[in-house]
């Protein structure tokens, strides 16, 4: 049995990997499981939360799955990339995909610009824009002792990328205006796999799994997930 963990971003929920999960779901016999970490999901509840639930939650999540499948992948978006590599270089897990993993911190000016670059692209009114009106209820709806747990979780990650040697995918939006393109960088060159590659998609800003390249997001995914071969 194999065994897909799928772990959401900071202030998301499971449907930011929905898609892919689904997609993996209809297409092969795999258990996988998209947990939603403490505070997150439909209303945020992040106060008093600590980084550390956060490592526990997906930790539970793993270990259970590890009883059940003997080969596991674990799949993280945003800041569920960032967790997902605490999880490779704690415990044996067969692949790693990172997804916009938020290795360098949210750019709230270049925010802006993307969701106004998206306006033009096509709706007609930024105040009825769907991003917008979600990232605005989205910052006051965010502690900044959360936004504090988050950063906390990062500076504890960053330091175990050369212990990390699972085979790697890892995936950027070229338009990501959430995190910039030189985390995917910065992560490829730190990571100590000897097995990566990094895939920008050129079409797609922070939210790989909803945007325009998100088919050939799956297509190799699945691929990278399927084949034994180097890259």
């Amino acid at each position: 049995m194999i065994g897909c963990l799928c772990i959401h971003g900071f202030t998301g929920s499971p449907n930011e990997v929905a898609p892919l999960a689904e997609y993996l779901h209809k297409r092969t016999d795999w258990m996988i499981k998209t947990p939603t970490l403490p505070g997150h999901g439909q209303r945020l509840q992040l106060k008093g939360i600590t980084y550390d639930q956060w490592f526990q939650s997906a930790e539970e999540e793993l270990q259970a799955l590890m009883e059940k499948c003997e080969t596991v992948y674990v799949v993280g978006f945003s800041m569920g990339g960032v967790i997902a590599v605490y999880l490779a270089e704690k415990y044996k897990i067969d692949k790693l995909v990172l997804l916009s993993a938020a290795f360098y911190y949210v750019n709230p000016r270049q925010l802006i610009k993307d969701i106004r670059e998206i306006v033009r692209d096509g709706w007609r009114s930024f105040r009825e824009n769907p991003l917008f009106i979600r990232y605005k209820n989205k910052i006051f709806a965010t502690p900044l002792t959360a936004i504090l747990e988050f950063r906390k979780l990062v500076n504890e990650v960053r330091p175990l990328l050369p212990h990390v040697h699972v085979p790697v995918l890892i995936v950027q939006g070229e338009k990501d205006g959430i995190v910039p393109p030189k985390s995917a960088r910065y992560l490829y060159e730190r990571i100590g796999s000897s097995k990566k590659k990094l895939l920008f998609l050129p079409a797609s800003y922070h939210h790989v799994c909803h945007g325009p390249d998100r088919h050939v997001l799956f297509t190799e995914v699945e691929k990278f997930l399927l084949e034994n071969g180097n890259y």
